[in-house]
């Protein structure tokens, strides 16, 4: 078993491996670099980590491009989707020009125009059990910010399989939700800490939940959703603060309310969780 990348994302390269901050990047990330909590060391584990991200979507936008902005040397984007019109009101991350392109090539090119100094891998397919492990290859953190259930489960037990951290959130019309998941790992009190499925069990049936096609969406809500799973990405790559492992973050957008739900890991018999 290889050395832990980072603090609390997975397990790839050493740490000692991370090349040093050129001066366009030292400037470019100086506020960042002033933060006791990230400093140049979290900073060169930012340009060394490598992150996918499920979704060029409503939650992918703002997350590649505050991972992008905050330095993730290594992006990689999953969707077989193109742009269109009506994207636009919440998925920042594209324009009007490049209506009718991938998104997955929509995103390169803000990325580019963002970050220089960011790699950006592209995976124009779907995200789902079958490509799971091609996909994930020598990434160290997944950031699940799909639409359906499928793809969430399937992120889940991949992420776990794999043994790397996963971020993963979801909203409604006006309504949000977001946590981490590291099942291969135990807490401080040494049992080990929950799956997707201590949270949400079996998923809903087919029908029962509309899409935000069907039910419509407030455009600034998935940005503020994905900015706080970026930000969770941030501390697991850096170290800093508390990662919201364990705790189920829920926001209301219409009373401006948070809240947080503990959850833990199902107690097994026979193989089975009660």
């Amino acid at each position: 078993m290889r050395e832990a990348a980072f603090p609390g994302v997975g397990r790839h390269d050493s740490i000692a491996a991370m090349e040093p901050l050129s001066p366009d990047e030292i400037a470019r990330y100086h506020r960042h670099i002033l933060l006791p909590e990230i400093g140049g060391a979290g900073q060169q584990r930012l340009k060394a980590a490598r992150v996918l991200v499920i979704g060029a979507g409503g939650l992918g936008a703002p997350i590649l491009q505050y991972l992008a902005a905050a330095g993730v040397g290594t992006l990689g984007v999953v969707d077989d989707d193109r742009v269109s019109l009506s994207n636009l009101q919440r998925q920042v991350i594209h324009d009007s020009g490049t209506i009718g392109e991938l998104k997955t090539e929509s995103a390169a090119l803000a990325i580019a125009r963002l970050n220089p100094h960011v790699r950006l891998i592209r995976f124009e397919e779907r995200f789902c059990a079958e490509t799971a492990l091609r996909q994930l290859s020598g990434f160290d953190l997944l950031i699940d910010g799909s639409d359906n259930f499928d793809t969430r489960y399937a992120a889940a037990d991949a992420a776990e399989g794999a043994q790397i951290a996963l971020v993963t959130g979801a909203v409604g019309r006006f309504d949000g939700s977001l946590t981490v998941l590291k099942p291969y790992e135990t807490g401080e009190d040494g049992t080990a800490n929950p799956r997707y499925r201590d949270l949400f069990p079996e998923a809903p049936p087919a029908g029962l939940i509309p899409t935000c096609a069907e039910a419509g969406i407030i455009g600034a809500l998935t940005g503020v959703i994905g900015t706080m799973m970026a930000m969770e990405a941030i501390k697991l790559i850096t170290g800093a603060g508390e990662p919201l492992i364990g705790r189920l973050l829920l926001y209301d957008a219409l009373t401006a309310r948070f809240d947080t739900i503990r959850y833990k890991r199902r107690r097994e018999r026979q193989g089975q969780a009660v």
